[in-house]
């Protein structure tokens, strides 16, 4: 719980006159008076204010001229909090409401009964470790992170601060390599020894399963969001702040630059290398050692390609 007032602060929204205590976030529909909103547009900010909430977010276009007068939005209510994206503020919020009542449990981990961590293992203060999950020997996990219900996490993987691992991942596993005989076809595994490191704010969804590095490490940049039932192999670097939508598939030895956005279901062939700031739509494919560049740039298609390119091959495709 956290007043109004600190909220605004660290939303960086004008001090309000009132200082109610702020519960949660949540919908316009659900308010309560310990609960939090948003608004966006005119329609939206006259029901919030026709409900119990306890707090506002809204942008300030919104408190102004004929909008205010059309909706009859009554602009002096001292729960309105204006700021510049009201949608990112609510989300700066939940997550502030979140770490506040975590510190008010205490700095030691929290590890459920049913978990089991092996030897030398390191958690950090805040730390909450649920129940079946595995930590292997020599796992590192910074302050503040949650990792939920049935996680593996093998030897060699360390995790940073305020990290969240959904259900079901599986972090640090061996990679899919294997060293071939030419003679007699027989497939040997290739040594897997390598690490894996998760950077600082990085979230991992459920069932994702993320392979260390054969000799080196595979690398997770800060900030990085991961969606349910991804994939991504040995040796693979990604930057700071990629986005990573279910069912992508990643291989082995690629490169990720900071910023880029993989949609549902995007598959990467081996040593494939995004650039930063790039948009690969839902279901592209970047076949292996290819490189697709140009910060913001949307590429679609098996293979990737750049979105007129497809959109003009889809039309020549439809006139047979």
């Amino acid at each position: 719980m956290a007043t109004l007032r600190e909220i605004a602060e660290q939303v960086r929204a004008p001090k309000p006159a009132i200082e109610p205590e702020i519960l949660r976030v949540s919908s316009i529909e659900g308010a309560t008076p310990v609960t939090l909103v948003f608004a966006t547009d005119a329609l939206a900010l006259a029901a919030a204010l026709k409900s119990p909430a306890g707090g506002i977010l809204t942008k300030p276009g919104l408190l102004v001229g004929n909008v205010a007068e059309e909706r009859e939005i009554d602009t002096a209510d001292p729960r309105l909090l204006p700021v510049t994206d009201p949608r990112y503020a609510f989300a700066l919020a939940a997550r502030f409401l979140q770490r506040h009542d975590d510190a008010g449990d205490g700095e030691a981990p929290r590890v459920h009964a049913t978990a089991v961590l092996g030897e030398n293992v390191r958690l950090g203060k805040r730390t909450s470790i649920g129940p079946h999950t595995i930590l292997g020997d020599g796992v590192t996990v910074g302050d503040a992170c949650t990792v939920l219900a049935n996680v593996t996490i093998y030897s060699g993987t360390t995790i940073g601060d305020r990290v969240v691992v959904q259900a079901g991942a599986v972090l640090g596993s061996t990679g899919f390599g294997y060293a071939r005989n030419a003679q007699t076809g027989e497939y040997l595994a290739f040594p897997q020894q390598g690490t894996l490191v998760i950077e600082d704010d990085v979230e991992i969804g459920a069932n994702t399963t993320i392979d260390r590095g054969a000799l080196g490490e595979t690398r997770i940049g800060k900030g990085t969001k991961i969606d349910n039932l991804v994939h991504i192999a040995h040796n693979c670097v990604l930057g700071r702040n990629v986005i990573i939508a279910a069912q992508t598939g990643i291989s082995g030895s690629c490169t990720i630059e900071d910023g880029a956005i993989l949609g549902g279901q995007v598959g990467l062939g081996e040593h494939a290398h995004v650039g930063p700031g790039v948009i690969l739509g839902g279901g592209a494919g970047v076949l292996s050692h290819k490189k697709v560049h140009g910060p913001g740039e949307v590429f679609r298609g098996r293979p990737a390609r750049p979105l007129k390119q497809y959109l003009r091959d889809l039309a020549k495709l439809s006139r047979g």
